[in-house]
């Protein structure tokens, strides 16, 4: 039987296969795509090496694209067929059923399954890192931070991935809202691996949670070679890096980094960063039609059937901004069906149900002018978005969404909560400041309008200075 980098039993690895194994994780924590290449010579080594599959496993079902989920399922379930499951140890077999929950759509059970993984065994890299994905893919912040925070005790800081334990702890912090704490344990997980792309982005969610696009942009442009390629993750780090420039109100700039960097997405991540970038521009009237039209063109087949109700919210976006109403209303009917069916366990189901298909009824409502419809359909579930999924900063936009539809329709009394709400929590950002002042405009107060206006200009020019 051969151990693990991080000291755990497997069973079923040849050497070799061993090696390619441990490989794969630090791969797979640094984000690059080499971990695909690593765990398939894990399984060239050593076919049935439980662990190994796993593994492949976990990388094909936390892309949320359909086409890899169904690969996955196919090949890990001809796995299971040829092993005998009850002569694994416990925490392989523990493994297995996770697996077999996320294969079921039970993303909860996944991650509670690799939850107790991580009591009893608190230094599985892998059990860790899942379950920090599927933490984040269900919007749960509380295990963002707690699944991460229990382990960590079992680690030391000579362990060559203690740094990126750290980098997933802070991203935890940041979403629970830990703002101080998340700086200092993202800056020293940083410090501990200058290339670890997940510990920059804790640092660069806690700067944008608190309006510090300032500090935000110096950060990026201080590390760009650490951040900026050789990871799958590089058109998600681009994105943060346009939210501060948008914050900055350099238009410009967001469109060049998009026409470079994000106009050619090859995956459900990536079409969905450029979605939301263009949709924060749309919403304050910006014309990206042509840009529009090229990303809708990308998402068919990708939500051809439901999976992951977040990507589906980027791709009736992406209809709506290119004008293509008919395929936001189709894809909203299929989504009616699907919920109309009983998927017992299927996470995806309640996450559509609850919180998808208002969010893109709401959308297309936006895309049609009916903005008293969008109020009405946000501003109930305002609280719960976070139900399928994704961070504080990528949910904004249906915040936004809601506060300019209310702006719009004339719905001066939500639109006066929402704008208190947001200018009270950062009193720092421009964004929040202008719309106190759109608000102001739409009751008549020009000079709080203009005063506002001044605040914001302000806000800019000594963010940008410091």
């Amino acid at each position: 039987m051969t151990q693990d980098q991080h000291g755990l039993a497997m069973t079923g690895a040849g050497s070799a296969a061993a090696r390619h194994y441990d490989r794969a994780i630090d791969e797979l924590l640094h984000f690059r795509a080499e971990v695909d290449a690593e765990a398939r010579a894990a399984l060239a080594e050593s076919p049935d090496f439980p662990m190994g599959n796993v593994l492949a496993a976990y990388l094909g079902l936390l892309t949320t694209e359909v086409e890899d989920a169904r690969t996955a399922r196919v090949r890990f379930g001809a796995f299971r067929r040829r092993i005998d499951e009850s002569r694994l140890p416990p925490r392989e077999r523990a493994h297995l059923a996770a697996v077999g929950a996320l294969l079921d759509g039970d993303f909860l059970t996944c991650g509670a399954r690799l939850a107790e993984i991580t009591v009893a065994h608190p230094r599985d890299a892998l059990a860790l890192a899942a379950g920090h994905q599927i933490d984040f893919f269900t919007g749960d912040a509380r295990m963002l931070r707690d699944r991460i925070g229990g382990a960590l005790s079992a680690w030391r800081e000579d362990d060559p991935h203690f740094g990126h334990l750290l980098g997933m702890y802070a991203f935890g912090l940041e979403e629970a809202g830990h703002y101080d704490r998340s700086e200092e344990v993202g800056l020293r997980a940083v410090e501990l691996n200058r290339r670890d792309v997940w510990g920059i982005h804790a640092v660069v969610h806690t700067y944008e949670m608190q309006g510090r696009f300032g500090d935000g942009l110096r950060y990026l442009d201080a590390r760009v070679p650490d951040w900026s390629t050789g990871t799958f993750f590089n058109v998600h780090s681009w994105w943060h890096y346009c939210l501060y420039a948008l914050e900055a109100g350099d238009v410009d700039r967001v469109l060049a980094i998009y026409d470079a960097v994000m106009s050619d997405g090859q995956s459900c991540m990536e079409l969905l960063d450029a979605a939301a970038l263009l949709w924060r521009l749309h919403l304050e009237g910006s014309d990206q039609t042509v840009r529009w039209r090229a990303l809708a063109d990308a998402w068919p087949v990708r939500v051809a059937e439901p999976f992951y109700a977040f990507n589906d919210m980027h791709a009736v976006m992406s209809y709506v901004g290119a004008g293509r109403l008919y395929d936001a209303e189709k894809l909203i009917a299929g989504r009616e069906a699907y919920v109309r069916e009983p998927h017992p366990g299927v996470t995806n189901h309640d996450m559509t149900l609850r919180v998808g298909l208002p969010v893109c009824r709401a959308i297309t409502a936006f895309g049609r002018g009916d903005y008293a419809a969008v109020v009405d359909l946000l501003y109930p579930i305002r609280h719960r978005v976070g139900e399928f999924g994704g961070s504080h900063a990528q949910r904004d936009a249906v915040q936004r969404t809601l506060l300019e539809a209310a702006l719009r329709s004339g719905r001066h009394d939500v639109a006066r909560v929402l704008v208190s709400e947001r200018v009270n929590v950062r009193p720092c950002s421009p964004y929040n400041w202008l719309k106190q002042a759109a608000l102001a405009e739409s009751a008549g107060d020009r000079a709080a309008a203009a005063l506002a206006r001044r605040q914001a200009a302000t806000l800019t020019r000594t963010a940008l200075a410091d």
